[in-house]
C-alpha cells in the first residue's frame, strides 16, 4: 500500500470517527435516553477498572516519591516533597496517566463487545427492526465513560497521593501532617480543575473510538482481534496527543 493511499485511509478513519461523535452527540439530545443500558455501563466502565486504576494511581506515586525523594533529599528540600508530588498527581499523573490506562481497557472491551456484534450481524439485526445502533450501543456507553473518568481521576489522586506520603514517611523520615501541610499549600484549585477539567474530554475521546472500531470491525474473529488491538493503539496516542494540547491550552489560559 502506497504512502498515499495509507494517508488517504487515515483521513477517512479521521473524519468516520467525527461523524461518530457528532451523530452520538445529536442522537443523545434528540432521542430517548437508554437509562438501564447507561447503569449497566457505569458498573461495566467504572467498578470494574477500580482495580487497575488503584494499582497504577499507587504504584505511580510510590514511584514518582522515590525518584523526587532521592532528589530533594540530597540538595536538603525534602520537606517540599508534598508540594512536588501533590502538583504533579493534581495536574497530569492522576486525571493523564489514568486516563490512558482505564481508557485502553475501556476502548478494548467496546471495541470487542462491538466488534462481536458486527460480525455476528447483531447490528445488521437492531437496524431491521427499526432501532438506531447509535442510540442504543453508542450514546450510553459515551456517556457513561464521560462521567466515570472524573470519578476515577478523582479516586487515582486520593490514591496515590496516600501512597506517596506513606513513602515519604518511611523511607525520607517526613511525618504525615508536613507531607499533607506541603501538599495543600502547594495545589490550587486551578490546579486541581485544570487536570480533572480533561478526563471528561479522554472519556469521550475513549468510548467513541472504542465504538468506532466494533462497529467497523469485519472479517469474523480475527477482524475482532484486529479491532481490539487498533483500538488500544489509536486511543493511547489519541489520549497523549490530546492531552499535549489541553495542557498548552489551560496554560495559556
Amino acid at each position: 500500500m502506497s504512502a498515499g493511499s495509507r494517508a488517504r485511509g487515515a483521513i477517512e478513519e479521521v473524519g468516520s470517527v467525527a461523524v461518530l461523535g457528532i451523530r452520538s452527540i445529536k442522537t443523545l439530545f434528540r432521542t430517548r435516553f437508554e437509562g438501564r443500558e447507561f447503569v449497566y455501563q457505569l458498573e461495566q466502565l467504572g467498578v470494574r477498572s477500580m482495580a487497575i486504576a488503584s494499582a497504577t494511581a499507587v504504584f505511580v506515586g510510590i514511584v514518582m516519591t522515590i525518584q523526587f525523594g532521592v532528589f530533594m533529599e540530597k540538595y536538603g528540600a525534602k520537606e517540599a516533597l508534598g508540594r512536588v508530588i501533590g502538583i504533579s498527581e493534581a495536574r497530569e499523573l492522576a486525571p493523564a496517566l489514568t486516563s490512558l490506562v482505564v481508557g485502553s481497557r475501556i476502548a478494548a472491551g467496546m471495541a470487542a463487545e462491538i466488534g462481536s456484534m458486527a460480525v455476528t450481524e447483531q447490528i445488521d439485526a437492531i437496524r431491521a427492526l427499526g432501532a438506531d445502533p447509535i442510540r442504543k450501543l453508542v450514546v450510553p456507553r459515551v456517556v457513561a465513560s464521560v462521567v466515570i473518568m472524573p470519578l476515577i481521576a478523582c479516586i487515582a489522586l486520593v490514591l496515590g497521593m496516600i501512597a506517596a506520603m506513606v513513602v515519604g514517611i518511611t523511607s525520607y523520615g517526613l511525618s504525615g501532617p508536613t507531607f499533607v501541610s506541603a501538599a495543600l499549600d502547594a495545589v490550587t484549585l486551578q490546579d486541581y480543575l485544570s487536570g480533572l477539567s480533561k478526563t471528561p474530554v479522554f472519556g469521550f475521546l475513549v468510548a467513541i473510538l472504542g465504538c468506532h472500531f466494533g462497529m467497523t470491525t469485519h472479517g469474523g474473529t480475527e477482524g475482532v482481534g484486529a479491532s481490539t488491538t487498533k483500538s488500544v493503539v489509536v486511543v493511547s496516542i489519541t489520549i497523549l496527543v490530546a492531552d499535549a494540547l489541553l495542557t498548552q491550552l489551560f496554560v495559556a489560559l
